[in-house]
């Protein structure tokens, strides 16, 4: 298994819920494809895009870090490409 870190663009107008179970289903996808998770959290609240996604001008930035192989990672990605409250995901190998 290889460590990973991915870096969420959500939405920022989820409410408190909302956002709880988003949070949850992020890390659900990852246990499901055979990986496990180290750390999630909020990196920032509501900050300013530089350009709209999806018609969205504000995004709230989630990390997180997880471990799993690397076969897994497509599935992970699109997994979380179908989902509409994320903007955009980055996932990156940590060395």
């Amino acid at each position: 298994m290889k460590k990973y870190e991915a870096m969420f663009i959500i939405k920022p107008d989820l409410s408190e819920d909302d956002k709880k179970t988003l949070f949850s289903q992020l890390n659900d996808i990852v246990v499901e494809n055979n990986g496990s998770v180290s750390t999630g959290a909020v990196w920032a609240e509501k900050r300013k895009l530089f350009f709209p996604l999806k018609k969205c001008r504000e995004g709230m930035y989630y990390l997180m870090n997880f471990s799993s192989f690397p076969l897994s990672i497509t599935n992970i990605n699109h997994a979380y490409k179908l989902n509409d409250n994320i903007l955009r995901v980055l996932i990156t190998k940590l060395e």
